[in-house]
């Protein structure tokens, strides 16, 4: 073989968050098997059943094999689409694999705490008969509709709604249903009689989308779905996506193009469970971080990745949904909370909402993901900071690290010096997903494995020589599901020292800027999907938060999604959202006088000084 040619090539499959480095010649099916990602692969990689499809974000493959242009096409193969089992690599590649391809699906957090009910949305029914025209009666159709509303004054429309109502009007002989969005005054659907009025109200997470159809009537959600974001393979954290869609107006405009794509794909998806049919989803609200927010408008980013950070927008906003792209109802508005700052979004606007604490609590809501977003509620006051916790605490750049699928080890124990594994599905294990590596922290830390700064001990069982320094042996290569040993690295420890130490860091501003103490805070509020499945005394033990009793700590799930709902069925509570939002006081840690110093004590395992 030429030396210049690499004996291996580096496969990173997203949105998995696993890579694997597969020799010369080996294909994608293969790289994925390797990796412990099962795809479909109904022929066996024989290429004629289609069911491997991947596409490919960046690097180079093989040319496309007659099999492949049989099953996707010319179109869908420059799209970037190939079939895993006929794809070689010839370079590194970053590969995107889409649900309908993987053979289990991710663990998904989309639900979270319930909340009171109001019932008020921004969208009601209106039922009409309208006389049919004759030749005595020539009025046209939105005339004859508009008189009837008898409003003053008469509502706005659209073209595509105006198509509704002639073709409506004649196939049920003048008997429609009007849906009016009423702070707008706006006609955006009109439907069949008696068609119930539906709602989307999106979590639009840096990792993961969080779907609900609502009833717009009952308040009752008629379908729900949770998928990866699509973005991740193009960037796993919210700066790294800034700077690629920076790159580029192209850039930008495909991170938006493919979460519009991944949107009506879910839309669909979610009306064949309800038996719905899109155009019956007369309003949405959705929520997100400030970038997650300005890649799905459209808007400009650059000013969020350099200092001050400042949001091209914080106001809320109702968007047409025909502009974004999306398949909903022709005149449905999308609205976007507000947001509170560069890197505080409408999605903690929304969390605050669903979590407001009782008259006298102090509360501290820690929002974990890839961008982490704490407040403090205290007296009626909220102040609020954002932490870079990086993407850790879902299996990235950690060295056998995956997200949360089967396979994925979740919780350690070590009994007698033997270390115990509980994986997601209960299988054989093939990587750690973030629960899983905080949980071996804990486990390491409460032992004496490694001391508070991270550190190997000599002479501990279970340790053993590497390449740098030492490793901790999780699973033999016998025990494993792909045949190969699972460890533990120091770089591992240190990327969760650095996510949970930033997470820290930004409590204990929060503490000080209010000059509370941690015993002062009443109730803990820990929403995010990480949160949701966080072993909260892994997490106390290794000072992700201060110790505190543990039934002052609350796991809310997506408190994000809860408040997006509450915002879709109520349009009071759109309003008393954007009221808290312009009440929070907004704390930059990167000017906080003494913020690297508490960060780097923050890292430090465990509590004390």
């Amino acid at each position: 073989m030429d030396a210049s040619i690499p004996l291996t090539f580096r496969i990173d499959l997203e949105p998995a968050g696993k890579r694997v480095d597969v020799p010369a010649g080996a294909d994608l099916l293969t790289a994925a098997q390797q990796a412990g990602i099962e795809l479909v692969a109904a022929c066996s990689g024989m290429g004629i059943c289609g069911t491997c499809k991947v596409r490919l974000v960046s690097g180079e493959l093989s040319p496309p094999t007659p099999s492949e242009l049989d099953e996707l096409g010319s179109e869908r193969l420059a799209a970037g689409w190939r079939l895993a089992c006929q794809a070689v690599p010839r370079s590194n590649v970053r590969i995107e694999v889409p649900p309908e391809t993987l053979a289990f699906g991710q663990k998904l957090q989309v639900d979270g705490l319930s909340g009171e009910l109001h019932l008020q949305p921004a969208v009601e029914a209106l039922e009409l008969a309208l006389d049919p025209p004759n030749n005595h009666d020539l009025r046209a159709d939105w005339t004859r509709a508009r008189q009837a509303l008898a409003l003053d004054p008469p509502p706005l429309t659209g073209v595509a709604v105006l198509n509704q109502l002639s073709h409506q009007m004649r196939a049920a002989e003048g008997q429609v249903r009007l849906a009016l969005h009423r702070p707008a005054n706006r006609l955006v659907a009109v439907l069949p009689p008696h068609t119930p009025l539906l709602g989307l109200a999106v979590d639009l997470g840096s990792t993961k989308l969080a779907f609900f159809l609502m009833d717009l009537a009952g308040g009752a959600v008629r379908a729900s779905l949770g998928v990866m974001n699509p973005q991740i393979a193009f960037g796993e954290d919210v700066v790294s996506r800034i700077a690629y869609a920076n790159n580029s107006v192209d850039h930008r405009r495909r991170l938006q193009s493919r979460l519009v794509e991944t949107f009506n794909h879910a839309i669909a998806e979610l009306c064949a469970k309800a038996g719905a049919a899109p155009q019956h989803i007369v309003d949405a609200v959705v929520v997100g971080n400030t970038a997650m927010h300005h890649l799905f408008c459209g808007l400009p980013v650059s000013q969020l990745g350099n200092a001050p950070y400042v949001p091209a927008v914080s106001d809320p906003l109702d968007i047409p949904a025909a502009d974004l792209g999306l398949a909903l109802s022709p005149g449905a508005l999308v609205h976007l909370p507000a947001n509170i700052a560069g890197y505080v979004g409408a999605d903690h606007t929304a969390a605050l909402l669903a979590t407001q604490p009782a008259n006298g609590e102090v509360q501290m809501l820690v929002d974990i993901g890839t961008n982490t977003e704490i407040s403090l509620t205290k007296g009626g006051k909220t102040f609020a900071c954002s932490t870079a916790s990086g993407p850790a605490f879902e299996g990235a750049h950690i060295s056998q690290g995956m997200r949360a699928a089967p396979g994925a080890i979740e919780r350690v124990q070590i009994v007698a010096g033997e270390p115990l594994v509980a994986t997601i599905g209960g299988g054989a294990a093939v990587g750690i997903c973030g629960t899983g590596i905080l949980s071996t922290l804990s486990e390491l830390l409460r032992h004496g494995i490694i001391d508070r700064r991270g550190a190997f001990q000599k002479g501990m069982p279970g340790l053993r020589p590497a390449r740098r320094g030492f490793e901790y042996l999780l699973v033999p290569a016998e025990k494993s599901g792909h045949g190969r040993e699972i460890v533990v690295t120091r770089g591992d420890i240190n990327e969760i020292m650095l996510a949970k130490g930033a997470i820290r860091a930004g409590i204990e501003v929060l503490l000080a800027h209010t000059g509370v103490q941690p015993q002062q805070v009443t109730r803990w509020v820990i929403a995010g999907a990480f949160g949701t499945y966080l072993d909260l005394t892994s997490a106390v033990a290794i000072g992700m938060f201060p110790h505190q009793p543990l039934e002052r700590f609350h796991q809310v799930g997506n408190a994000a999604g809860v408040g997006a709902r509450q915002m879709l069925l109520s349009s009071r509570r759109r309003a008393e959202a954007a009221a808290l939002a312009a009440a929070v006081e907004y704390i930059e840690l990167t000017v906080y006088p003494g913020f690297t110093d508490l960060y780097v004590r923050s890292m430090y395992l465990g509590e004390g000084k």
